[in-house]
């Protein structure tokens, strides 16, 4: 690593004109990257729900749907909106009751409960579909041209509705959330770092890093929304540190070197053996997330694992280049650090060990309990995330006061399943609790008329040739309990019809998504805690530190979580995961310092109360500026954001920061001092740290 430094020294300005010229084609790489705001898209294709979705898109020309209320206009009007909006590119078809009458089929014919679907006293209401999938460009671009057409008179509901408006909202609040951000973490490192300059020379470095960050996601062909909410704050967040680290050696190596460029190399070559350990614990959590069944895992944790890789090269690369170009300046702007000494501080926090000691066996019960009920209590119905004035939140509330219809659910049924088998089928379905209309060609023509009657107009609006389609509204809410009850209720009549048959929908890929859920959850912690455990006893070569700095920091994470749980906060289901990964790979680096100078301290020869001490006044001011820094870049988003999702993630980091901040300077030192003997007696070398204390 000496050469590598050298070099890097020597071509400081080489590596900063070939970094912004990067910069170039980084910027055109992320503005290529399509981004996803269909999270359903992330389920595993071979589920049933994903299937079917498959199925309707191949047989029927329908990929996604889109119900249209409209309220307080004229018949003629809405006849007359709804032959446009037919004619809008990539809608395949406009079903609405009169539409039903243009196609030949009597009105008085028409069952009473398909006109009361369709119609309240003051609203009617039309089903658009679409020829592609819920959240493809064409079907949003078809979306916005229906609700310039509807000119305000009409609320547009359904999920590519809520993926449209989603976009629109993220668009527009990304750039704040960055912004936020950069701000924020600015105003913590000029507050707790001893340079006036060096906040901006990090912000431009990190920032390039991030940049070169996004620009490559183009290798995945597009990234989830929340990957591309969230990934600048979070890079920012949890590799601000390196940024510190480098700076602080080189600050010492130049006490003793006079000459910059030697300092550099040398602070270089100490900073990288660090930070790369320091980094992998992070890079482990974002990794644990790729085990998720769910794919948007694997979006998020292979963006910000490559994230933190790209931090560490920026680090020993970009940073020192641009230290080194800007040293003269930093010298005349170098101040005196706010934060004091420590010692004494460490002193009186050690003396009273036992307190702490007490205090974290005594909330670590009421702690898990709390954090478990919030994983119980989370929510996914993703529209329950946004905003009240929202075009689709508003939209799918009048769906839900008109017509008493808060989900949709398909049927595909075999085709080679009899017309009575299917009529008796949708009967029962009727009769589900919570089903408020089951529209089928059975219950469209009712048995007056015979399917071989219809026009072949009418016909292929619901049947293919491997296919019968049906349309079931439900009063009950997406990810609701009740819901999930009604679908397992609706997929038994199915099933017993004919085992082919396929229940589709938001509501149904939802409920497989719960199911998912909870074993991904179990999956991800495991996995997570497995790898960061094998990488501590790697670097503390102990058998029992690794056990002692999980533990700290996951009973954090369940404080953090379980206070949740004590303020009434509902989560939506993705920011727990989040949290418990991310909250346990960022901060658990803060344990790791600490006891990595408690080791070196009683090797040296140091009693355990004189170890801990030193640890603890020398660890404080690293642990605050890193707690502060992660807390600064995500509270601002978290204030901010009008997207549930995205705020409620960056609370917990910001919350989960400040916790384990806290954990880690006020109780890892009474573990230390605990489990001190335990420790020398399982880790390698600190044996002798018991003979030297028995001979004294």
């Amino acid at each position: 690593m000496k050469k590598v430094s050298e070099f890097i020294v020597r071509h400081k300005i080489l590596i900063l004109i070939v970094s912004l010229i990067l910069m170039i084609p980084s910027f055109l790489g992320m503005v290529a990257t399509r981004v996803n705001y269909d999270m359903l898209t992330y389920l595993p294709k071979e589920m049933d729900t994903m299937v079917g979705q498959d199925e309707l898109l191949k047989e029927f020309g329908k990929g996604a749907f889109s119900m249209i209320v409209f309220e307080g206009m004229p018949e003629q009007d809405v006849a007359a909106a709804r032959d446009e909006i037919a004619n809008i590119p990539h809608v395949e078809n406009a079903i609405w009751y009169s539409s039903l009458g243009d196609m030949s089929i009597p009105m008085e014919l028409l069952p009473t409960q398909i006109y009361e679907a369709f119609n309240s006293d003051n609203a009617t209401m039309m089903v658009v579909f679409f020829d592609t999938s819920t959240s493809a460009d064409e079907t949003l671009e078809a979306v916005s041209k229906i609700k310039t057409v509807a000119n305000g008179k009409a609320f547009v509901a359904g999920m590519s509705a809520l993926v449209t408006d989603l976009k629109d909202l993220v668009e527009r609040e990304e750039i704040i959330y960055v912004g936020l951000a950069a701000g924020l973490a600015l105003v913590a490192m000029m507050i707790f770092l001893d340079n006036w300059l060096i906040p901006f020379i990090f912000l431009g470095s990190v920032g390039m890093m991030i940049l070169l960050n996004m620009g490559t996601n183009i290798i995945f062909g597009e990234v989830s929304f929340i990957t591309m909410a969230l990934a600048a704050v979070l890079q920012l967040a949890v590799t601000m540190d390196y940024s510190i680290f480098l700076w602080h050696s080189y600050n010492e190596e130049k006490e003793h070197e006079k000459n910059v460029n030697k300092a550099m190399a040398s602070a270089i070559t100490k900073t990288f053996s660090s930070v790369a350990g320091s980094s992998v614990t992070t890079v482990a959590g974002f990794v644990a997330l790729c085990f998720m069944s769910y794919k948007l895992g694997i979006d998020l944790g292979l963006v910000m694992a490559k994230g933190v890789v790209l931090g560490v090269i920026g680090c020993v690369t970009v940073l020192p280049a641009m230290v080194l170009f800007f040293d003269k300046a930093l010298t005349k702007l170098q101040h005196k650090a706010i934060l004091p000494k420590m010692d004494k501080i460490a002193h009186k926090i050690v003396k009273v060990f036992p307190v702490f000691a007490i205090l974290f066996a005594a909330v670590v019960a009421p702690a898990y309990v709390n954090y478990h009920a919030t994983n119980e209590n989370v929510y996914y119905d993703l529209g329950a995330s946004l905003p009240e004035d929202m075009d689709v939140v508003v939209a799918n509330k009048k769906l839900e006061e008109e017509f008493h219809m808060a989900s949709t659910h398909m049927v595909l049924l075999p085709t080679s399943v009899s017309e009575d088998k299917a009529r008796e089928m949708l009967r029962e379905m009727e009769n589900v609790k919570g089903v408020k209309f089951v529209l089928g060609l059975e219950t469209l023509v009712g048995e007056r008329v015979p399917i071989e009657f219809l026009p072949s107009s009418v016909t292929s609006v619901l049947r293919s040739n491997k296919w019968e389609l049906a349309m079931i509204g439900s009063e009950y809410d997406t990810g609701s309990d009740e819901v999930n009850a009604q679908i397992s209720e609706l997929n038994k009549i199915l099933k017993d019809t004919d085992e082919g048959g396929l229940l589709i929908g938001e509501a149904p890929a939802m409920k497989d998504m719960i199911q998912m859920m909870d074993g991904d959850f179990r999956a991800v912690n495991t996995v997570s805690i497995v790898l960061v455990f094998i990488i501590i006893a790697i670097v503390t070569k102990s058998a029992i530190l690794p056990i002692l700095l999980i533990a700290l920091i996951e009973v954090a994470i369940f404080i953090n979580l379980g206070i949740s749980n004590l303020t009434g906060d509902s989560l939506v289901f993705i920011a727990p995961i989040c949290l418990s990964t991310i909250q346990l790979g960022a901060t658990v680096d803060y344990a790791i310092l600490m006891t990595t100078r408690y080791k070196a301290e009683r090797m040296a020869g140091k009693d355990k109360r004189k170890a801990i001490e030193i640890a603890l006044s020398t660890s404080i001011p690293s642990i605050i500026v890193s707690g502060m820094g992660l807390f600064a870049a995500t509270i601002g988003v978290a204030i901010y954001s009008d997207i549930g999702m995205i705020s409620q993630i960056c609370l917990l980091l910001a919350r989960g920061a400040v916790i384990s901040m806290a954990m880690v300077i006020l109780v890892l030192p009474a573990l230390l001092m605990l489990f001190d003997k335990l420790i020398c007696l399982t880790t390698i070398g600190m044996k002798k740290c018991l003979v030297e204390r028995n001979s004294k």
